[in-house]
């Protein structure tokens, strides 16, 4: 990873934002390695998407979610396996049915260990909420498409494909038209590429952009990002259109046989010229490195 986490990454659920019935948001409040977390409920069951970094954050988030159902059947599910959205989920054993897609259970078992060490080198604040991690198998696995039934309203759970991370899916509410995206889409910042050769080179920023091209044509009233603020379909098209000027910048380079280090010091300053707020600019250079091998012979 770029850089040590200094704060820690605590979830807080005091500042609690309803986005629409039964909709909640525990939002991540800009602190690193917190992801905003979701609570979907309907008139038998609750879904708690995302469960913060590590058993103490999780069973804050497993307490508000009891709290929140009433007596209500408890579901889990995952945006993909990072640490900071999934390995809290042992927490939930015993307590909620713990669903994900194939791919990202493939993840969790191939790379998680690898993970829970990397994530450990982040900070004491990051090795701390991360003692006790026990990975755990989801209850249960599907392969593209889950539609969970929660008595009422029924949330779609998609497999996107390769992107992010090999397992990535997203969460979408249709009766409040609501979609959680996980880290496919941050907001007011630079798309994170964990790309770490030769350890983990899975994100492929090709397949991303198709998924974004798809989910900006589909569209959502409310989209929540796996970080950064709640916000509309903008959030859809802002990283639909970044992924593609990055493509398109480093290929253009590397068409004209630049060095890689050239095309990212000169993709750098353009990207940061367009978005000078964004946040994460570390990952400008991790993006153009994954694109380069994507670059077509």
């Amino acid at each position: 990873m770029a850089e040590h986490v200094l704060q820690d990454p605590v979830v807080q659920v005091t500042e609690v934002r309803e986005l629409a019935r039964d909709l909640v948001v525990i939002p991540d409040r800009r602190v690193q390695l917190v992801p905003n977390i979701g609570i979907i409920g309907g008139r038998e069951a609750v879904l708690v998407v995302e469960t913060g970094l590590g058993p103490g954050n999780a069973a804050k988030v497993l307490e508000f979610a009891a709290d929140y159902a009433q007596g209500r059947r408890l579901f889990l599910t995952t945006t993909h396996f990072h640490p900071e959205h999934s390995f809290g989920a042992q927490v939930f054993a015993g307590e909620a049915t713990f669903l994900v897609n194939r791919a990202q259970a493939e993840d969790l078992k191939v790379k998680g260990a690898g993970y829970l060490e990397m994530f450990k080198g982040l900070g004491e604040p990051v090795a701390r909420r991360l003692r006790g991690v026990e990975l755990v198998e989801p209850d249960v696995v599907y392969d593209e498409a889950y539609d969970l039934d929660l008595g009422g309203r029924v949330v779609q759970l998609r497999a996107t494909g390769r992107a992010h991370s090999k397992g990535d899916q997203v969460i979408r509410v249709p009766d409040a038209d609501v979609l959680f995206t996980g880290d496919l889409v941050e907001a007011a910042q630079f798309a994170i590429f964990p790309w770490f050769p030769p350890y983990d080179a899975d994100v492929s920023g090709t397949r991303w952009l198709a998924v974004m091209q798809r989910l900006a044509a589909e569209g959502a009233g409310v989209v929540v990002p796996g970080h950064g603020d709640v916000g509309g379909p903008q959030l859809l098209t802002d990283v639909r259109d970044y992924l593609r000027l990055l493509r398109d910048e480093t290929w253009i380079r590397r068409d004209s046989a630049v060095g890689e280090q050239t095309i990212i010091d000169e993709i750098s300053a353009l990207m940061i010229e367009r978005h000078p707020e964004w946040a994460g600019r570390e990952w400008i250079e991790k993006g153009v490195s994954c694109l380069c091998t994507e670059h077509p012979a």
